[in-house]
């Protein structure tokens, strides 16, 4: 019976553990773990009422990595899911290491006063896994996550070589909200004010935030929405274990609405992330705009209209051009339904349960650390289809595929 320790208790870590109690002939006795227990306890309460199963909760400092080593020891836990924030990653790995555990996380490490996106502080750990004989599976959302497996899959099947991907990113629902983010508020802004960085001619290249945009049309009426180019992290994983590639590009759609409460929270500093001093008590000013804006686990109730996440990829086969678009569509509405989520949180939270699917199965489990790319992607593209995640891909042409036609 495989013993599982869920460590965040989000919208995210909500959607795993009810995805992980759905299967329950691959993930036994399911321990989730948060600094609030509360938190893992309501979840718990939900699971119990929709799936049946019970889970165990439990209260951890993931920041402290013998508390985290403790508990391990103590579920019995031989793959540790790490839906925490960012800036746990590290301490999270080091405690896997020690207690000999395998290791599963959704996004890169970032430290806590630098809003940067990489993973080399990860990809240091590779020697310290592989010697400890334990894997480590980065990434193992939806981008970062199925987008780089859409994209082996697609390198697999249809091409010889991949020469440009376009990730595109389009949420089309409405929340009711006059401006809430629909990830954790301090993660998401960190990443939609950073500078951009794509991937072109053997460098990466830097511009100003979101400074290029265009429409984009969604198949399935889902709608036309504005997408705006930004950085993402699986830009970098991708274009170093597919060198064939010659540009890399993200996009994600934001609304007006959403970029004039940005900007006017930006002029004001309230998306800074070094520490202010009010009434003598240092605070860091995105940390309190997190704490007062509505919380992403709470937004599935209002929210209505549907995701669409895709690929758009270019490159050769037998010689001559080819250009595919892979994508899913996602039911803001169903995903309530089905978890009490909304579909940010679902398509985010069902990928990191297959990724654990497949390393309990033994198919994705190797010493080291990887990114998603570098396992075969078949048996986690059939997943999709069953847990949640259905996808599409259709053929294009060169010149639809340069200008994002594929609706």
């Amino acid at each position: 019976m495989n013993k599982v320790l869920l460590i965040g208790a989000g919208g995210v870590g909500s959607v795993v553990a009810h995805k992980c109690a759905m299967v329950p002939e691959v993930f036994g006795e399911i321990t989730l773990a948060s600094r609030t227990k509360s938190k893992c306890d309501a979840i718990a309460e939900s699971v119990k009422a929709r799936t049946g199963r019970e889970i165990a909760t439990a209260q951890v400092d993931a920041d402290d990595p013998a508390q985290t080593v403790a508990l391990i020891r103590q579920t019995g836990a031989t793959l540790v899911i790490n839906v925490a924030l960012p800036y746990q990653d590290l301490a999270i790995m080091d405690a896997c290491l020690e207690a000999g555990v395998d290791y599963l996380d959704t996004a890169n490490y970032e430290p806590k006063d630098v809003a940067k996106f990489e993973y080399s502080w990860q990809w240091a750990y590779q020697e310290k896994f592989e010697k400890a004989g334990l894997s480590a599976l980065l990434g193992s959302g939806f981008d970062p996550g199925v987008t780089n497996v859409f994209t082996a899959w697609a390198l697999k099947h249809h091409f010889d070589e991949i020469h440009t991907l376009d990730i595109i990113d389009v949420n089309g629902g409405n929340h009711g909200h006059a401006f809430a983010t629909n990830f954790n508020p301090e993660i998401n802004i960190r990443e939609v004010t950073a500078e951009c960085r794509h991937w072109e001619d053997g460098a990466f290249v830097e511009t100003a935030p979101m400074s290029k945009h265009q429409a984009f049309t969604c198949p399935e009426g889902v709608g036309t929405y504005e997408i705006y180019r930004m950085y993402h992290e699986e830009l970098e994983s991708l274009v170093k274990h597919i060198p064939t590639i010659k540009r890399a590009q993200f996009w994600m759609s934001f609304s007006p609405n959403y970029l004039k409460h940005l900007e006017v929270l930006q002029n004001v500093g309230m998306t800074r992330i070094d520490p202010v001093t009010y009434n003598g008590v240092e605070i860091i000013p995105l940390q309190f705009l997190k704490a007062v804006l509505p919380n992403p686990g709470d937004l599935g109730v209002t929210t209505k209209g549907r995701t669409c996440i895709g690929n758009v990829i270019t490159g050769l086969k037998d010689g001559k051009p080819k250009a595919i678009y892979i994508y899913n569509i996602c039911d803001h509405e169903e995903c309530f339904r089905e978890v009490g989520s909304q579909a940010i949180s679902y398509t985010t939270g069902v990928p990191a349960m297959i990724g654990a699917k497949q390393m309990l199965a033994g198919d994705w489990k190797k010493p080291g650390v990887w990114n998603m790319e570098q396992h075969d992607p078949d048996a986690f593209m059939a997943d999709l289809n069953v847990h949640g995640l259905p996808w599409q891909f259709i053929e294009l042409t060169p010149e639809q595929a340069a200008g994002f036609v594929v609706a």
